[in-house]
């Protein structure tokens, strides 16, 4: 099966309140191409190893900070020494006020034909409170110049159950995502990250804690909302236009082998193995300049632990799971083996069981945790 590459690029104008991924505040280019160079030189170890890549995803961070130099060397690097196929999927993470038409017209011309475009919110308020350094209107204007230079895959992302947050407000957010008419809108609950700013402002009460039912509630009214507006809602976080779907994180939900390289980066092999590499950025950089691997974690699944994530993971998905699909990788039968639990959840409108398989209800969306609970 094809393969997915994902490089993570970890330079910030300024660090989210919110964020607990691996990410460095930007200083100057010439950190970066160190960095860059390090990155290279990890995805030359890996020369010859890796199948077919049809996606490629670079995701941060703010990967829209690389000078155009800068991503056509990693770029070249990858098509140089992997198989790409021709119409691969190549998705740039951008953040409003880090691109130009220039630069936008010089990633174009690299390939890379799908932006995931980091809104959040349209509240300027809401904005201020995540330290996330741009305004609603550097997000209308940014949209704007993506539409300019061709971009065609647009894709939102928007936080719903932020401090302050309401209903109605919510409701102008989606209001106006909708309007701007992307391709594909992904919606984030908020979640508080021990250590990180937002979670001391809420521990200390300068914040309130976010309200998990009104949460629910925005959840409820963006399903109905964009579903209504034409998205289809094809996994649990995610809406696309028809052929718009993401293909590179669909490779996660069905266990399809995803390497990543860069600080931080995990990969899958699809079989098996799973690895990560060391999360801080200056020590990933030293590693790679003394020809050493920055891989710092590596386990290999057991048929039990795979077979559970083969489960919630397909969970995520509209579609759902298919007896006949499990079966065929594990030998076993799922449906005999849960046979009780999933009767359960079914009495409870969580899910639809069929003889084919079993796909969350709306309700059993909003209560997917305790689902996948039993399959882990």
């Amino acid at each position: 099966m094809p393969a997915g590459v994902y490089i993570h690029i970890p330079f910030c104008k300024s660090r989210c309140s919110y964020c607990d991924f691996a990410t460095d505040i930007y200083r100057d280019p010439l950190s970066v191409d160190r960095y860059v160079k390090a990155l290279i030189n990890e995805l030359v170890r890996f020369e010859g190893q890796i199948p077919e890549i049809d996606t490629i995803y670079l995701g941060g961070g703010t990967p829209s900070l690389l000078t155009a130099r800068q991503l056509d060397k990693i770029l070249a690097a990858i098509f140089k020494r992997f198989a790409i196929q021709k119409k691969a999927e190549i998705t740039l993470e951008m953040n409003p006020a880090t691109v130009s038409i220039d630069k936008l017209n010089d990633f174009r011309k690299m390939g890379v034909n799908r932006a995931s475009f980091g809104i959040q919110t349209f509240d300027d308020r809401s904005l201020r409170l995540l330290s996330r350094g741009h305004d609603a209107n550097d997000a209308r204007q940014t949209y704007k110049l993506l539409r300019r230079a061709g971009f065609e895959n647009i894709s939102f992302d928007l936080i719903a159950g932020l401090p302050h947050q309401t209903l109605s407000g919510w409701d102008n957010n989606l209001n106006e995502a909708i309007g701007m008419d992307p391709e594909h809108i992904s919606l984030y609950l908020l979640e508080i990250h021990e250590g990180t700013p937002l979670a001391e402002q809420i521990g200390s009460q300068r914040q309130p804690l976010p309200d998990e039912d009104l949460a629910a509630e925005m959840y409820g009214l963006m399903v109905e909302k964009l579903t209504r507006a034409g998205f289809s809602h094809y996994e649990i976080s995610n809406f696309a236009r028809p052929g718009k779907e993401s293909k590179h994180n669909r490779k996660y939900w069905i266990c399809e082998p995803v390497y990543g390289f860069g600080v931080s980066a995990h990969s899958f092999d699809g079989k098996s193995s799973r690895w990560a590499n060391v999360r801080d950025t200056n020590r990933y950089v030293e590693l790679l300049e003394e020809s050493k691997s920055p891989v710092v974690e590596s386990v290999r699944l057991t048929p039990k632990e795979l077979s559970g994530e083969f489960a919630f993971l397909r969970l995520r998905l509209k579609e759902g799971l298919k007896f006949k699909d499990f079966y065929e990788r594990f030998d076993y039968d799922l449906e005999t083996l849960f046979k009780q639990d999933l009767e359960n959840f079914k009495d409870l409108g969580l899910i639809e069981l069929d003889s084919d398989g079993l796909r969350l209800t709306a309700k059993g969306f909003l209560h997917s945790n305790e689902i996948f609970s039993i399959f882990v």
